[in-house]
This record gives C-alpha cells, structure tokens and sequence, in this order.
C-alpha cells in the first residue's frame, strides 16, 4: 500500500515506522529537514521536505496514486486542508486527519464529502479520555480495551500473591470460575511474553491478559488479585483540552477536583465545569494535596503538557497516600522507565492514537487494533467473510486455522453473542475474530489470513 504521512512528530514518526516494517511504501513530509533525516536514517522510507498543504509538495511526495493520506501535523488547519487538496486534486481514496480542536469537532457536518472531505477523523484527546475512563471503571487494571462495542474487554492485571489462581495452573480456571467463561490471551513474566497454555502457571507480578463479556470482568480479576474498592474521588492535574474533557465526563458519577497553575486557565475552566473542584496552584505542592485530601483520593491522574512535571506529581501523590496514579507521558523511553514502578500506569498519547490508525490501514477487514505494553504486542479485532472455498478461516475450527507463530485467537462475537475461543468452535462468515499478535513481524500473515479469495462472489 503507497501511504503518505504529513507529519514526521511523535504519532507520524511512529505511524511510519509500524508501517514501513510491514512491506508499505511510506513517504513522510514535513517542515523540519532534521526529524526527516533521522527518521530516513532509521527506516526504509523516501522522506519529502515542505508544507504539507501545499499541492506541489503532496504532488512531490507521489499523492497522485497514492492509496492513503495520514495527516498527522500540529495544525489541525493543515491535517484539514491537505485532505481537501488530496480529494480535490489527487482523488485520494482514504483520508484520515488528526484535528483536536473541540471547536471543530463540535460540527460533524464539517467533514463531510463536500466541506472537508475527511473518511476517518482522529481526535486523540478525545481516545485518551475513553482510555483512562475504562481504568477508572476497572480498578486495579493496567489496561483496559473494548472489542466488538463494548461487548468483549481485554483487561492486564498484575498478578499478586495471595490471588486464588497464582501458583495455579491455567487450566484451573474454569473450576475457580463455574459459569464464567474467559481466556488468557498472553502473559508477560520480566518482560517477555510467553504463550499461555494449559499447564502455564501464573506467577505472581506476571502481566495477565484476559478475555471476557464485560459483565464477568470483575469476576475474574478477582481470580488474580484483590479487587480495588471502587473509584469515587478523583484528583486531575493539569487544566488543558484532556484535562477538562476528563473532568467533563468523570464529574457525573465521581468526585472529582482539578488542579492548575495557571490562574485565568482555572478561572475559565470553573466556569465550564458543573461540578469539579477547579484548584489554583501546582500539583506538586505538597501542602496543597496535603489540603484537598490526596490521602483519600481513589485515583490521581497527572495530564499537564510536561512529561516531567506528570512523573514528579503522579510520585509525590502515591507516597503521599492516593491508591492509584497515572500519568500521561509523551517520551516512549520515559513510559517504560516509570511503568509499575511507583506509578501505577503510564499513559501514552503515541500508542493510543497509533491503535486507532492502524484499524484503517490493515488489509483485510479489520475493525479495531490496539496497542498492548507500549507497541510491544496488537490485539486485533477482524471481520470474516467469504466461505469455506474463499477464506482461510470461514468454515474451520479454531484449531484447524494455521495461525503465526505467537499469535492466538482470544474471543468470537458473533451478533450479540460472545464466544470465548475453544478449539471445537467453527468460525462462520461475519463473525468477528479477536487475536492476541505477540510477534508483530507477523501481522501481515494475520491480515492475510481475512483477505477473501478472488473466487468469492
């Protein structure tokens, strides 16, 4: 696939290299020849100096027969008006933009056909917002992800001792859970991951992945650790675009104060806000969460624009008493340095955004792809078509299906029903197949696997 990505910052650069990994012919434009010759130092990719709304420049870069425009620039104006040029000029057939601006995304209309001709639209404070409202509602997850519209979730829990199922072998969870049916789909031990099988025993600080209906998430964490009270006050640190859409949505059923250091910011965001608690000040003075009570606080989650000032915060509120802190950190080597230290979970805007992308650019039909343990391991969510003569998996038991080394099928939602794979179960046409990809060299053999053959009319 020829993709052209506008925008060689934190999400293009990463989007680039998923890609280029995985046989596409990436081009990557921007203003800023540095970045643009690190990146081509890095990977195989042809690289394109100039304003990416210009059309000489989309021209340069090959937007003639390209397959794909990803707009991933600071500017929402040129991520907008570059696919307005790429329809208009160049017929490109998918455009997806990043645009953040509530002011814009207020407006639906606007990205119509006729207006800005955006096909996928992706707002990643809105992503980041869902993310860790998901870990709010799951206390004591390290991630939380919806398949097949809610109705499947991979949850990561860390196992603790004393959880009834560590030390015990996988196979025993369904006499610890009559009634529940759930999958492990991988484990990670030290930081590897290791395939889950039958005579696998969890140990405790393993990294679990677990499959379920959302109805029986609860119940099996259970299994793992002790389950977390649930969440009722919630402290947010920093007032920006992810901040205040936080406190927007979390005020309506929890407790929740919102701290910023700049004065006219808090006045204006008071105003905005029904029911927060807008404090002025920094979040990581001591005396004011002394104040407000952090020793009581279910959740502190450090949101602010600087990776530092999150880390420092989101340490001091955890030795000072909050049961869980997170904080949103943008440096990829910063959230692997500071994941289950003493922060509980570190937050990254690149590989929540980077999942959303990624459902639009596999072949085949994939609905969703999610990122698991920082871009180390994809869960995919992919639709079957055909039948038995034009797909590899329509038609054919779980364990018929030659799946790639490291990969697993985790669940099967089929309607409104929810299958957790076992190896008897046949796979029919529109059923939608969730996998567990360890190895991510293998993600083109995946996508192969649900492309239908040229026989099926």
């Amino acid at each position: 696939m020829k993709i052209i990505i506008l925008g060689a910052g934190q999400v293009g650069a990463s989007v680039a290299e998923h890609l280029a990994s995985e046989a596409n012919d990436i081009t990557v434009v921007d203003t800023d020849t540095k970045r643009l010759q690190d990146l081509q130092d890095r990977l195989d990719i042809r690289t394109v100096s100039g304003h990416a709304s210009y059309p000489a420049v989309l021209q340069t870069a090959g937007a003639e027969d390209a397959d794909m425009i990803i707009a991933v620039t600071n500017s929402d104006e040129i991520n907008m008006v570059a696919c307005q040029i790429s329809y208009t000029i160049f017929h490109t057939p998918t455009k997806i933009a990043r645009v953040r601006a509530l002011e814009y995304l207020a407006f639906p209309s606007l990205f119509a056909q006729e207006v800005f001709p955006v096909d996928v639209l992706i707002s990643p404070e809105q992503l980041i917002t869902d993310y860790i409202l998901r870990l709010v509602e799951n206390p004591g997850a390290l991630q939380v992800l919806d398949f097949a519209d809610g109705k499947v979730r991979l949850v990561g829990v860390k196992a603790y001792y004393g959880g009834p199922l560590v030390g015990q072998e996988l196979r025993t969870f369904k006499d610890h859970l009559p009634g529940v049916d759930t999958r492990v789909a991988a484990i990670f031990r030290r930081g590897k991951a290791i395939l889950p099988e039958g005579n696998t025993i969890i140990e405790a600080d393993d990294e679990v992945f677990f499959l379920a209906a959302t109805k029986d998430i609860r119940t099996v964490m259970s299994e793992l650790r002790r389950l977390d009270k649930p969440c009722k006050r919630i402290m947010i640190a920093g007032g920006g675009n992810i901040g205040v859409r936080l406190a927007r949505t979390l005020e309506r059923a929890y407790q929740v104060k919102l701290i910023d250091h700049n004065t006219l910011r808090a006045e204006n965001i008071s105003r905005e806000l029904d029911r927060t608690i807008v404090l002025h000040g920094d979040a990581a003075d001591e005396d004011l969460l002394l104040e407000e009570g952090i020793e009581h606080a279910d959740v502190f989650c450090a949101v602010t624009n600087d990776d530092e000032a999150n880390i420092l915060s989101a340490m001091l509120a955890k030795r000072m008493g909050a049961r869980k802190v997170m904080s949103l950190i943008n440096r990829a080597a910063y959230v692997d340095l500071v994941q289950s230290g003493i922060i509980d979970v570190a937050i990254s805007p690149e590989q929540i955004t980077i999942g959303s992308l990624l459902a639009h650019i596999r072949r085949g039909d994939v609905a969703v792809v999610h990122s698991l343990r920082r871009g180390a391991a994809e869960a995919i969510e992919a639709i079957a078509h055909g039948d038995k003569k034009s797909s590899k998996v329509v038609g054919r038991m779980i364990e018929e299906i030659k799946l790639p080394p490291g990969t697993t099928i985790g669940a099967i939602v089929r309607g409104e029903e929810v299958l957790i794979a076992h190896r008897e179960i046949m796979v029919e046409a529109e059923d939608h197949v969730i996998m567990f990809v360890v190895d991510k060299k293998r993600i083109s053999e995946v996508e192969r696997l649900f492309q239908v053959g040229v026989t099926f009319m």
